[in-house]
């Protein structure tokens, strides 16, 4: 195991990318960016994350999406919330979260799935989820006609602070007959 006293300018330059990329960076990114090998990147990350845990820090490194981003420490999400948080225009509609949900929790799925399960058109609805990037076309499905089928994005991951969509939070038996089609 590397010595933590060693890495002091290796953690600061994986702070500085952490800082600059509004994205979360993926490891083998880091590895890239930085030139350093992996076992470095990680050792680097894991002293940043005891440094960040010490009282009297604001920020934490966080894992999602695939990669890793400084985000503030959620006691402090009441206070900056309204400036930084998400905008009202950027608020999703019921029948858009309901869509989204549907799609996050049965991908790959085809818009006539969509529409069986919630019974009614869903062509307005994917289309500005697909906009806003949060959802995507995944594939086609391997019947007569083939149908687009949808997908989330990681950008779905970034807003919704998933690592991955097995994240997403289980059902119960009532909520999983809703995701399910009507025969």
């Amino acid at each position: 195991m590397l010595q933590m006293k060693n890495l002091n300018s290796e953690s600061e330059l994986i702070e500085a990318v952490l800082f600059l990329e509004t994205d979360p960076v993926e490891i083998k990114t880091l590895m890239k960016i930085t030139d350093l090998p992996k076992e470095v990147v990680e050792e680097a990350l894991q002293q940043l994350n005891t440094k960040y845990n010490e009282p009297g820090n604001g920020l934490e490194i966080i894992q999602f999406a695939g990669g890793y981003t400084l985000s503030p420490k959620p006691r402090l999400w009441d206070f900056l919330k309204e400036r930084y948080g998400q905008k009202n225009d950027k608020r999703l509609s019921r029948a858009a979260m309901e869509t989204l949900s549907i799609i996050a929790y049965s991908q790959p799925i085809t818009k006539g799935e969509i529409e069986n399960i919630r019974g009614v058109s869903a062509d307005n609805m994917i289309r500005m989820l697909a906009d806003r990037d949060l959802v995507k076309q995944v594939g086609k499905k391997d019947v007569p006609g083939r149908p687009v089928q949808f997908g989330t994005t990681k950008e779905f991951l970034k807003i919704f602070g998933l690592s991955s969509i097995s994240d997403l939070p289980k059902l119960d038996d009532v909520q999983s007959d809703r995701f399910e089609l009507n025969g």
